[in-house]
């Protein structure tokens, strides 16, 4: 086979394949669509026989259709809710030994900035509707080559730079696995990453030029589906639009095989193939190659890839609400405006249904007929009502979300502080499957980002890091240097215990006497540790002077793995001696390394026997003063 031959079959095959799974997903894509609708107050649509989401109108002229929204507010409170989920992680050493536990500890400040730098607090908070509204939600982490620090240029005067790490939120439309009954991404054998391009993008991007077709893609718009009798209201739309000009790129990773034992990757634009070999990252336990993929759902579904969206349970109710409110008006309507029995032929049937019956109006009947009558329609019965509650109440068992979470007041006839904490458990425990999804997905996340920096770079390079006490550490390190098999979770479930839960707790153990000594006295570094445990950060942790020397010789630990570092006359030698001492102990195999901490342990010494041999005299002299 030759070279165009072989082009053409992978192209044929990879959108072949993704036409299959498009066309597999398509129910799918209809009940996010109508998902989304409802979300944004189109409430009169339905999913057709031909998996088209289409909006029906009213029966009759005089028919109430308003929206009585209550999936938009609930969907925000589950919001509210989880973006107090601040999962951060930290990676644990692999034994007690020294060395692991600096390898650890640099791997979590590494961590922490890369987290910091691609803004994954605010990454995770967007994405957070996505999942909500869909059901599931994606990360993709890469690493891209025009990310950080510029090292110098080729020869066509392209900067060159040392790249960093990218994360991508991708929703769940842009995701193909290649079975959609797989619970997770472990089980998927490859996925397609498909998203529509402008043909200017793609020819920036990949430097190509490719032809331009019209694709359909997600838009809002407004849509009259609601309003009653004399008026019409309007809601936002989610539908399908066409989009001219546009490029369809795919960008599939598949796993390792027998016949692809470093996985393949094919990047296609169009109908041209961009890329084709190994798949570029090490994402596996093992350092294997795999899929840069992280996946996060709302709520399971064990029979679909995709997570299910609260608003699914919820769409019943929804109709069931707006219909009975709707009638209620309507009959209230019939009592308002009244209905009018006349006679054939006693009246001017067609003035009397332009006008009606105005204020003052004269009314002319035919001699001899009956004058025309208003109907009693009663009152409205007692059942719209109690059913109106019943659907209000539903909407709190099956979404998850209470009154006291929606509304921030109270239940009535709740006063006790019991029932109250009792109540917000309960609304954290339904919520706590979602948030524990979420951490799962940042620890997946960080995994990533560790295994692309072990697999990138190589070469030593600089990262600001902000230590304990909240002061910036400057660290040299290589990829090598860093772990990612062990990771943990920094603090528990936010939803579990809030800020004023935790602080109450303190304030119990500071009465109960728990941190002070026999003497009932509290030192420094306890008084620091609680006031960082109230929130109040690590503002006077200056003052822990030890503690201080202990960071500045740890520092000087990693800093001697570039240069020598003489030490000044403020250290406590006693101090730095230990913590270098063990460093060299620890040290398995850079010669450099240690007798550089060798040359700076001895300085320390020479300085320490001087200060103390300063000290003796002065005390000689001054004694030899009181004699005098």
């Amino acid at each position: 086979m030759n070279r165009e031959d072989y082009v053409e079959d992978i192209v044929s095959n990879l959108l072949h394949e993704f036409g299959e799974l498009s066309e597999a997903r398509r129910p799918i894509e209809s009940q996010w669509r109508l998902n989304m609708n409802f979300m944004k107050g189109n409430q009169y649509c339905e999913i057709s026989p031909l998996g088209e989401v289409e909006d029906y109108g009213k029966q009759y002229f005089w028919q109430e259709r308003e929206v009585y929204n209550h999936i938009a507010p609930l969907i925000e409170t589950r919001l509210a809710k989880l973006g107090r989920v601040k999962a951060s992680v930290s990676v644990r050493p692999y034994s007690s030994d020294e060395a692991d536990i600096n390898i650890a500890k640099l791997s979590t400040g590494v961590l922490k900035t890369i987290h910091e730098e691609n803004n994954i607090g605010e990454i995770i908070n967007s994405s957070n509707m996505w999942s909500e509204v869909c059901g599931s939600v994606f990360y993709k982490v890469v690493w891209d080559e025009e990310k950080g620090v510029t090292i110098g240029q080729n020869k066509k005067k392209k900067t060159i730079k040392e790249g960093d790490i990218s994360v991508i939120t991708c929703p769940p439309h842009e995701i193909f696995p290649d079975k959609l009954t797989a619970s997770s991404i472990e089980e998927c054998k490859f996925i397609i990453h498909a998203k529509v391009y402008s043909v200017e993008e793609v020819k920036d991007m990949f430097g190509v030029d490719v032809d331009g077709h019209t694709y359909d893609v997600f838009s809002v718009d407004n849509v009259i589906s609601g309003g009653g009798l004399g008026y019409s209201a309007s809601s936002g739309r989610m539908s399908q639009v066409s989009r001219d000009n546009s490029v369809l790129v795919l960008e599939k990773f598949e796993r390792p095989t027998n016949e692809f034992p470093h996985g393949r990757h094919i990047l296609v634009a169009g109908d041209k193939l961009i890329s084709v070999g190994d798949l570029p990252y090490i994402t596996e336990k093992d350092g294997g190659y795999g899929l840069p993929f992280a996946r996060r759902v709302a709520l399971d579904d064990i029979s679909n890839f995709y997570g299910q969206s609260v608003i699914e349970r919820i769409i019943p109710l929804q109709r069931a609400y707006n219909g009975v409110k709707n009638k209620k008006h309507e009959f209230m309507n019939r009592i308002a405006m009244g209905v009018l029995a006349v006679e054939d032929g006693s009246v001017d049937t067609d003035n009397l249904e332009e006008e009606g019956l105005s204020p003052g109006k004269v009314l002319i009947y035919r001699q001899g007929c009956a004058p025309p009558r208003m109907l009693n329609m009663g009152s409205v019965p007692n059942d719209f009502h109690q059913e109106e509650m019943r659907l209000e109440s539903e909407f709190v068992r099956i979404s998850g979300v209470s009154e006291f979470m929606r509304n921030s007041s109270l239940p009535q006839n709740v006063t006790s502080g019991v029932a109250i904490s009792m109540i917000q458990e309960q609304d954290d425990t339904r919520l706590s499957m979602t948030a524990e999804s979420i951490r799962s997905a940042v620890k997946r996340v960080g995994q990533l980002i560790l295994r692309l920096y072990k697999q990138f770079a190589t070469n030593s390079r600089l990262k600001r890091v902000a230590g304990d006490n909240g002061e910036v550490q400057v660290l040299y390190f290589k990829g090598s240097d860093l772990t990612s098999d062990d990771l943990v979770f920094d603090t528990d479930n936010e939803l579990n215990e809030t800020p004023a839960n935790r602080r109450n707790m303190v304030y119990e153990l500071i009465r109960m006497g728990m941190f002070r000594d026999e003497s009932g006295a509290m030192d420094d570094r306890t008084r620091v540790k609680l006031l960082d445990m109230l929130g109040f950060g690590n503002w006077e942790s200056a003052r822990d002077i030890d503690e201080c020397h202990m960071r500045r010789s740890e520092r000087e630990n990693l800093d001697m793995k570039e240069m020598d570092i003489m030490p000044i006359e403020y250290d406590n030698h006693e101090l730095h001696i230990a913590e270098h001492t063990k460093a060299i102990i620890n040290e398995k195999s850079d010669n450099n390394y240690i007798l550089r901490l060798d040359g700076h342990i001895k300085a320390h010494q020479m300085m320490a026997f001087h200060t103390d041999d300063t000290a003796e005299v002065a005390s000689i002299s001054e004694g030899d003063m009181q004699a005098r």
